[in-house]
């Protein structure tokens, strides 16, 4: 691509980004003493956690000390729910956000004023990074309101200097023709919905590779190599990841880099990473696979201590910034694993297939059955237009065998019709679980 993917110039990063390592590790120290003692002060439920397991702030001498403190979980935050959690009072909180609930109480969090400049601080410095600048127009597609999307990535467009397009979610046809009629050189949204644009480009006869979008950056969900060859190819610019969630801050915690897309560098200024067993909840070594947790280190209103975030990857070294280690793209979540027959089984696995498969649009869903008494999966995949009945049927053939050689279990595989699927217009629901129970 001969489009905007150079590195920022050195005088443009934080002072942060251009830290030696050791100078890191110390900040990352001093950071991590205040926000134990912070939260042990503030918090109930962390005075009552750290008693119980023996430890105080005070304990911590050294980043590998962080072990020896408990874990924070999303049951933590429910149990607190809504502002049990909070370290301040809650007239110092200048805002507040939630997880949607669907599968309990939301978990809620704050931010001061500080909290919502500093958010607006790594949302900007990870806009940089993926190759937006200054003056640029940004289209944000991420959902405004209890949402962190939407208004994380807002604010951080407005501190790096760029112009945001606050489009929110929804209106599809509408956001195709402001692409047309703005020309933004940015965009950001979930990858699932970005699919979801491309195909209304298409429907209204437009090439998506004539637009202004040099740069698109996705995150919420999970996503593949795959999908960035499938996006990068129909729009001919650059995809790159952005990693966060709002119990430790929202987008913005880990940003891949446009000039190497290997993966998502940390802002380890104001986040330190763990990966653990997810089972045992051992620490595991940087470069093994396993659960993320994160401790913020500056956060006022909500400080989250050890937070396990379900998602699966492993800890790599520096590289576009070479002091912040860097996190694999997430491989999927411990929670949406899917045990089939006792063969662990992730939607990304059925991800990668699909979009190799010629034939298939990148449009999928996952059926869970009962058989008997067995688990049946089904995967539900669109045709492209212009496939013919053979070449379906060979297609859904070539998948069947490349999950049983892959994965090592059987699926089914049905062929549906273009545009059937259910579309996302925010983060999206791979998996529709329809055994009796």
């Amino acid at each position: 691509m001969s489009r905007l993917g150079e590195a920022p110039a050195p005088e443009t990063l934080d002072a942060a980004e251009r830290m030696s390592t050791d100078e890191l590790r110390a900040l990352q120290l001093e950071r991590l003493r205040w926000t134990l003692r912070h939260a042990y002060e503030n918090v109930p439920h962390y005075r009552r956690a750290f008693d119980e397991a023996g430890v105080h702030p005070a304990d911590c001498r050294d980043l590998t000390d962080l072990a020896k403190f408990p874990t924070t979980s999303k049951a933590d935050l429910r149990a607190n729910y809504p502002f049990g959690m909070f370290a301040v009072p809650r007239s110092e909180v200048r805002r507040v956000h939630a997880s949607s609930g669907t599968t309990g109480k939301p978990t809620v969090v704050g931010y001061t004023a500080q909290d919502i400049d500093t958010w607006a601080g790594l949302i900007a410095r990870s806009i940089r990074a993926a190759g937006g600048r200054p003056g640029h127009l940004i289209h944000n597609a991420y959902g405004y309101g209890l949402f962190t999307g939407g208004l994380g990535a807002h604010y951080g467009i407005e501190k790096l200097g760029a112009t945001a397009i606050p489009v929110s979610g929804g209106m599809t046809p509408r956001q195709v023709q402001l692409i047309q009629d703005f020309g933004p050189d940015v965009i950001m949204l979930t990858p699932s919905y970005m699919l979801t644009l491309l195909d209304e480009f298409e429907r209204q006869g437009v090439d998506p590779r004539s637009t202004t979008l040099q740069v698109g950056i996705f995150g919420a969900e999970p996503w593949t190599e795959q999908m960035r060859t499938e996006i990068e190819d129909r729009l001919d610019m650059h995809a790159v990841d952005i990693y966060g969630l709002s119990e430790v801050m929202g987008p913005g915690v880990a940003q891949e880099c446009v000039e190497t897309k290997d993966g998502l560098h940390i802002w380890e200024d104001h986040f330190l990473p763990e990966v653990i067993d997810p089972l045992d909840a051992t620490r595991l070594a940087d470069g093994e696979e396993g659960e993320l947790v994160f401790t913020s280190l500056t956060k006022q209103a909500l400080p989250i201590i050890r937070y396990r975030t379900r998602d699966l990857t492993r800890l790599l070294p520096g590289s576009a910034r070479p002091s912040m280690r860097r996190m694999q793209k997430i491989t999927g979540r411990s929670d949406d694993m899917i045990i089939l027959r006792g063969v662990n089984l992730f939607p990304t696995q059925i991800e990668e297939i699909v979009l190799r498969t010629p034939g298939f649009a990148p449009h999928f869903q996952l059926e869970l059955t009962t058989e008997g008494r067995m688990d049946a999966l089904t995967v539900r995949v669109e045709a492209r237009p212009d496939t013919s009945a053979d070449r379906r049927a060979a297609a859904a053939g070539e998948l069947v065998r490349a999950v049983k050689d892959t994965v090592g279990v059987s699926v089914a595989c049905e062929v549906v019709e273009p545009d059937s699927l259910e579309r996302s217009v925010g983060k999206l629901q791979r998996v529709k679980d329809r055994r009796s129970r």
